[in-house]
């Protein structure tokens, strides 16, 4: 028997009085802050902190409860703040309940399910003070806000250290990938020397289909692709393909455009069994070099340091083929082009699984925390009598 519940069996065997939100907590509305001075005082909205401005609205613990959009985004505040009318903040009667429980309680709330907005979602006064809430003894709410503040500190800390491991292990991988590039024996060539560069054409976003003929669209280069694929995300109408422009299989498909300079010369090794269509704000690039070796090379700072003097910078940022084919890579045998790929396979699944792990096992242990949280705000209630 854990303490909460000897504490149960010993101060409210017979069930715990439930209330009434309205009974126990005062909701208030927030206020406009713009004719506000500029201060220290951290303005909240539903989306959370907006601003800061030199005056409060509430100086003590409280639950901020969103009005208007974000309605599951509660806040637990005990410094001063001001909130804005999207968003409730709760007075609450401490002589009954903690505020750190109610907050806990609210959590368990689905305030999804209370949403009365017919277009952006909402929350009314009249529905939330309905909310019943349990008010067990004030020695039980403590013991029950200290295991949950203990999970969330370890939830906090496992989750510092699974993102600690990912970024020493994504350092490991760039400082390998950098040393592997430095060949001081191989021949170094330009990539105008080793191949040559077209540049794709245009297509828009409604042209995509789910199937139909391969392509690649230069947003996808961001945020699907990584070193090289075999497969497309995205696909065209036949008859519009006819009229754009392809990679062929050990073709590298080189961002030309984007909305920083980080972002020029990403490539992505085409290794596909047949043609892929390929958008104009992105060259393919054909060669005769280990495709997935040059995708590896185009990541390092060896190439970007090259490049960054030939990208022009503006709303958006662009490098033309000209001052591609002027940046120089190392060109090894071809055996030691595959060992340098073997190596950073290895380091890019690994760093690949982490990254994939590492929202699982997060998204686990939250699991696991909102049910003891469910575990311990779950209460019999005293039976009415009469």
């Amino acid at each position: 028997m854990n303490q909460v519940e000897k504490l149960i069996n010993k101060l409210c065997p017979n069930g715990v009085e439930f209330n009434e939100l309205g009974e126990v907590v005062r909701i208030k509305h927030g206020k406009d802050y713009k004719k506000l001075e500029r201060g220290d005082v951290p303005v909240y909205g539903s989306g959370g902190v907006m601003g800061y401005v030199d005056k409060f609205s509430y100086n003590k613990p409280t639950v901020l409860i969103p009005r208007k959009g974000t309605i599951t985004n509660l806040f637990y505040l005990e410094e001063p703040f001001w909130n804005i009318d999207t968003i409730y903040y709760t007075e609450i009667d401490t002589i009954k309940i903690i505020p750190k429980f109610f907050y806990y309680f609210m959590k368990t709330v689905n305030l999804a399910s209370l949403d009365t907005g017919s277009g952006r979602p909402s929350l009314t006064m009249q529905i939330l003070n309905k909310i019943k809430i349990p008010i067990p003894p004030l020695p039980i709410q403590e013991e029950i806000v200290n295991i949950l503040d203990s999970f969330m500190e370890l939830e906090a800390e496992l989750e510092a250290e699974l993102e600690a491991e990912l970024e020493a292990r994504k350092n490991q991988y760039k400082y390998y990938r950098e040393e592997l590039f430095e060949i001081k024996d191989a021949e170094y060539k330009t990539f105008g020397e080793i191949g040559s560069f077209v540049r794709g054409k245009r297509f828009v976003k409604n042209d995509i289909r789910t199937e139909g003929v391969p392509c690649i669209h230069y947003g996808e280069m961001y945020t699907h692709y990584n070193i090289w694929a075999k497969n497309s995300k995205s696909f065209l109408d036949p008859e519009l393909a006819k009229k754009l422009r392809v990679a062929h299989p050990n073709d590298v498909v080189i961002v030309q455009a984007g909305e920083t300079i980080e972002d020029i010369g990403k490539g992505v090794a085409w290794m596909g069994n047949s043609d892929v269509v390929v958008h104009d704000a992105c060259y393919i690039f054909s060669h005769n070099i280990n495709p997935k070796y040059i995708s590896y090379f185009l990541r390092t700072n060896h190439f970007h340091s090259q490049i960054k003097r030939y990208i022009s910078s503006g709303k958006i940022s662009s490098i033309n083929s000209k001052g591609l084919e002027k940046a120089k890579i190392p060109i090894p045998t071809i055996s030691e082009q595959e060992r340098i790929v073997k190596i950073l396979d290895k380091f890019d699944y690994l760093i690949n699984d982490i990254s994939i792990g590492l929202p699982a096992e997060i998204k686990s242990r939250k699991q696991q925390y909102e049910y003891y949280r469910e575990k311990l705000l779950t209460f019999n209630e005293t039976p009415v009598v009469g």
